[in-house]
């Protein structure tokens, strides 16, 4: 069956980036994150509202403090929707200014496992981490230039994460504390398809990952076959999240950034976010313990 997906908010983000569903409060928040914005969309009202982060924001994620964390290029911090404060916890790679953070998710246990990335897209620096009741590991991962992910199966063993510019996602075995053991190949695109963005787990333990470059997004069942691919009428897409009251809707992040005038005018809805049926439920999200 073909399915294609269709834009539901005109954002034009330049590199929308990190959607999660908030059920506490029935939206979807996701950033946009060269243009430091963080975004809410209600789509049962259709309201969509703001935030201007101090840097550039890699993800947000819902604390269960009731407010969110974030990752911003200085590092992780707390987040007040209410007044739009934001404070400092954690700053992992305070030595390393080129760096930003790229993308994260809460494992069933409740850590925040996020990545960091040279902005640059050339040096070799980025990193993963495990944030949990105030620690910040270094997960021990090989550096590569973008991590993307990491997202974590339902029984928080598997840890999913991604090699962007290698074109491969990773799969490694967790401990009962979080600890990363073995680590093997689960998918490795081919040339022309596109690069491994955000990748998000749905309820029968498939992986879905965005493909930048790649006009789709794809699912992956836990050999690493290919199950399903969802076409967009943009080429960018960054990472799905599933919604809504019964998580059975998939929303998707998409990016201007790299595309020229040609390629803008040829696609109009690049940066909006977009959504399809994926038929298939998602997971209910974890609260992070930070």
């Amino acid at each position: 069956m073909s399915i294609e997906a269709q834009s539901v908010l005109s954002v034009g983000a330049t590199l929308g980036e990190g959607p999660v569903w908030v059920a506490r409060d029935a939206a979807l928040w996701f950033v946009d994150i060269k243009e430091h914005r963080i975004h809410r969309f209600d789509p049962a009202g259709g309201d969509a509202r703001h935030w201007t982060a101090p840097a550039q924001v890699g993800w947000i994620l819902p604390t269960d403090d009731g407010l969110f964390a974030v990752g911003l290029q200085t590092g992780v911090h707390r987040f007040d929707p209410a007044d739009g404060s934001f404070v400092l916890l954690h700053a992992p790679e305070a030595a390393l200014p080129g760096n930003r953070q790229n993308d994260a998710t809460v494992a069933p246990d409740g850590a925040i496992w996020f990545g960091s990335m040279d902005d640059g897209e050339a040096q070799e620096s980025g990193r993963f981490y495990r944030l949990y009741k105030g620690l910040c590991a270094d997960s021990g991962l090989p550096s590569v230039s973008i991590t993307n992910g990491p997202a974590v199966s339902t029984d928080g063993r598997t840890l999913y994460h991604t090699d962007t510019l290698g074109k491969r996602i990773w799969r490694s075995s967790l401990s009962e504390d979080g600890a990363v053991q073995e680590t093997g190949l689960f998918v490795e695109i081919e040339d022309g398809a596109g690069y491994p963005d955000g990748p998000t787990m749905d309820a029968e333990g498939c992986l879905w990952t965005g493909l930048y470059g790649g006009w789709t997004a794809r699912r992956y069942d836990p050999a690493g076959k290919m199950m399903q691919e969802v076409r967009f009428p943009v080429s960018n897409i960054t990472k799905i999240a599933f919604g809504g009251p019964d998580l059975r809707t998939a929303y998707a992040t998409t990016a201007r950034k790299g595309l020229d005038m040609t390629a803008l005018t040829a696609q109009p809805l690049a940066g909006d976010l977009f959504a399809f049926d994926p038929g298939v439920a998602g997971v209910p999200g974890t609260i992070a313990t930070i």
